[in-house]
């Protein structure tokens, strides 16, 4: 299958990448960044997704929005303006099968940057409106919510045992998530999913339902 996938440069987008071509699908990969994957079924393509231009690809099948930036001023237009740009462009491909986007723990916490939170949010409510509009074709439109995974945006954190340790203790299983976990439900959801739609998986290792009973 042709696969579609922004942010493919380094964490999340680029251990989807990996996932997929080991799965013998054929990737295209977005970023502004060039990418360390080399494969004879992987083309990159240098792309911000603050452009309205896009490059010719044949139709995709499966379209995964993971591209975003912490920055900001940069937030809205680039995690929802501009992902919904990008999906938009893609979305009219007759072979369409799924539409996945990547979005954040914080759409349903708060607990990040205002426009950085408020980007994630917006995207989860996009993600049911396409949902919506693209049932009628059979298309499953779904959203991932990760808490915290290790990333290299992440490095101040896991690289100071204070704050690592901080964080881990506001989850219930200690720890943080793995870029290949997110990567095998991308696929899930993708790929062997044909009957869920409209829905935001969250996967932040417990945090969200971390509380203490006080008696």
């Amino acid at each position: 299958m042709r696969i579609v996938i922004t942010g493919t440069a380094s964490g999340i987008g680029e251990a989807i990448a990996a996932k997929f071509l080991k799965e013998g699908h054929e990737v295209y990969g977005f970023d502004i960044l060039e990418s360390r994957i080399d494969h004879p079924r992987y083309r990159h393509f240098i792309h911000d997704l603050k452009e309205s231009e896009f490059p010719e690809i044949p139709e995709p099948e499966v379209l995964i929005n993971n591209a975003g930036t912490f920055k900001e001023a940069d937030a809205i237009d680039v995690n929802l303006k501009g992902t919904i740009r990008f999906t938009e462009h893609f979305m009219g491909s007759t072979a369409l099968k799924s539409v996945l986007f990547i979005a954040s723990a914080s759409a349903r916490n708060g607990a990040e940057f205002p426009y950085y939170v408020a980007s994630k949010a917006g995207l989860v409510g996009y993600m049911k409106k396409l949902a919506l509009d693209l049932s009628k074709r059979g298309v499953t439109v779904n959203s991932i919510s990760p808490g915290g995974v290790i990333t290299a945006s992440n490095i101040h954190i896991l690289q100071s045992e204070k704050l690592y340790d901080a964080v881990k203790a506001e989850t219930l299983l200690g720890k943080w998530a793995e870029p290949e976990e997110i990567a095998e439900l991308a696929y899930y959801m993708t790929i062997i999913n044909r009957s869920m739609t409209g829905e935001d998986l969250l996967v932040d290792n417990g945090e969200m339902l971390k509380s203490n009973f006080i008696w």
